[in-house]
């Protein structure tokens, strides 16, 4: 088997006396889509808060594998340097700039990627403005991957819920990542918008992007899933195929157990 493209291990992280993840071991191999699951409080988010620079982990390790380059250890990294490696993520929250419109949204995402300073936003040269033009026709042509190229000047606020969420997932793609995380992304979606989303997340995978996402859709899971990771109290319990993983006595105890508090 290659080199993962992004390889965890032995992550954990403490709050205060809380042991909110031990040990995880987790790896995503190039052109995948890996879904992390398990019951509400398991610890996802807090392993997505860690791989993504929001918390830096008690202990372990996380390393990116970029595609034409050395290995990255990502730990201690704000961020937004994260994201220049080549990882970007979305949220369980929707957090776009409601006032802003769709393609402005979307350009907010190809920032990291751009060069012009303070000196050529103000004079304005012909590098400056080649680069806000190649921004705008990249963004465009997100829009259009995503199906919201005809909102391209509506508000944020003013699009559909399942809209929104596709338009982060564009924002996430401007910063041209290899790696894509999706944090429930079909989260108070109906059917019909997570059929849409089923279908751009493959996609997204068909052109060269690896995934890794966490959902509680389990059709959505077994639909899109090449392999699974579940977590439960903080500590991963199974891995495997949909099929294998479904079976597993450990992860159906995990669920048939769950009390549904967050």
């Amino acid at each position: 088997m290659s080199t993962p493209v992004l390889q965890v291990t032995g992550l954990s992280m403490d709050f205060g006396g809380i042991h909110a993840m031990s040990e995880l071991d987790l790896d995503v191999q190039a052109g995948e889509i890996v879904a992390l699951i398990g019951p509400n409080g398991a610890g996802k988010t807090t392993f997505f808060n860690c791989v993504t620079g929001i918390y830096n982990p008690t202990a372990g390790d996380i390393l990116l594998q970029p595609p034409d380059g050395k290995p990255v250890r990502l730990n201690g990294l704000k961020p937004n340097k994260v994201t220049e490696q080549g990882m970007a993520r979305t949220f369980q929250n929707i957090r776009l700039f409601s006032n802003m419109t769709v393609l402005e949204n979307v350009m907010i995402g190809r920032h990291c990627r751009t060069r012009s300073y303070i000196a050529g936003a103000v004079f304005r040269n012909r590098n400056t403005r080649r680069e806000e033009q190649e921004s705008v026709d990249k963004s465009y042509a997100i829009l259009e991957k995503i199906g919201l190229a005809e909102m391209v000047n509506e508000f944020a606020k003013n699009l559909p819920y399942g809209a929104q969420r596709r338009l982060e997932i564009g924002r996430a793609l401007a910063t041209e990542p290899f790696l894509l995380l999706l944090d429930e992304p079909a989260a108070g979606m109906n059917p019909q918008e997570t059929q849409d989303l089923d279908e751009l997340i493959t996609r997204i995978r068909n052109e060269g992007h690896s995934i890794l996402l966490i959902e509680h859709d389990m059709k959505l899971v077994m639909s899109l899933s090449d392999r699974i990771f579940v977590m439960d109290y903080g500590r991963k319990i199974a891995q495997g195929s949909p099929q294998e993983v479904s079976a597993n006595p450990d992860v159906i105890k995990a669920y048939l157990g769950e009390d549904g508090d967050a």
